[in-house]
């Protein structure tokens, strides 16, 4: 069968800037992205389905709708639920920019005289002052020494999904009818389950952990070790993890 190229085909959208990621491509896991000699990525403009995509509140919630638009404007990235999260602002202000241009719009109403302000954000001054934390930087503790990685957005949008659920089971318990003994339980479950999503998202965000042995790096046993180490060793391993954040 005979296959026709479209005419039209230099018409379609082009690449109308380029950026280099704050990872340069490190965390990345093998054939999720494809940089090019040069390290600088091709952003091309949102389609009117990219738009479309947007705009859907069950895609936004999931995470797919970044996913498919940020996959669709840097067909350099393969996969974006293994995007790290280092990247995903200078990705998602990129996109905008080569959209709409790189002032954004805003408003700002005074506190005191109520008075709306409106003026723009110079979206391309953003994006040269996004970087990346220092994940070479580790936490020692006696005879460990603790290695850190940006969680992925695949982490985050899990995380995430699953802090909101326990939220919204929160919220809804003191309007509740049931009794008193039931609520408390369905508070303490609650909570649990809420600790028990931010030890996984710390986990996500621990790339290894030296021992004098070995180097431990299977999430199962990083997992464990974080559910029973002393709770000073897991402040300190938490509060590093948030300020790479």
């Amino acid at each position: 069968m005979t296959q026709t190229v479209n005419p039209l085909k230099s018409f379609f959208r082009q690449p109308a800037i380029y950026i280099r990621l704050p990872s340069d491509g490190q965390f990345w896991p093998d054939g999720s992205i494809d940089i090019p000699v040069n390290r600088e990525l091709p952003v091309l403009p949102m389609t009117a389905m990219d738009e479309i995509t947007y705009r859907t509140p069950d895609a936004l919630f999931n995470g797919a709708a970044v996913v498919t638009v940020v996959q669709s404007c840097m067909p350099n990235i393969k996969n974006a639920w293994h995007m790290p999260n280092c990247d995903l602002n200078a990705i998602l202000t990129a996109i905008r920019i080569a959209s709409f241009g790189k002032a954004m719009p805003l408003n700002s109403e005074c506190p005191s005289c109520n008075e709306v302000n409106e003026f723009d954000v110079d979206l391309q001054a953003v994006m040269a002052q996004l970087g990346m934390s220092d994940y070479a930087e580790s936490v020692r503790h006696g005879d460990l020494e603790i290695y850190f990685q940006p969680m992925n957005y695949q982490n985050q949008t899990d995380v995430n999904l699953l802090q909101f659920e326990q939220q919204r089971v929160l919220n809804q318990l003191p309007g509740a009818e049931m009794p008193d003994e039931e609520k408390s339980k369905r508070m303490n479950q609650a909570i649990k389950a809420i600790t028990e999503i931010t030890v996984k998202a710390i986990r996500n965000s621990i790339k290894g952990i030296r021992t004098p042995q070995a180097l431990v790096t299977e999430p199962e046993h990083i997992h464990e070790f974080l559910l029973n180490c002393d709770r000073n060793l897991y402040t300190e391993i938490r509060d590093h993890a948030i300020k790479l954040r």
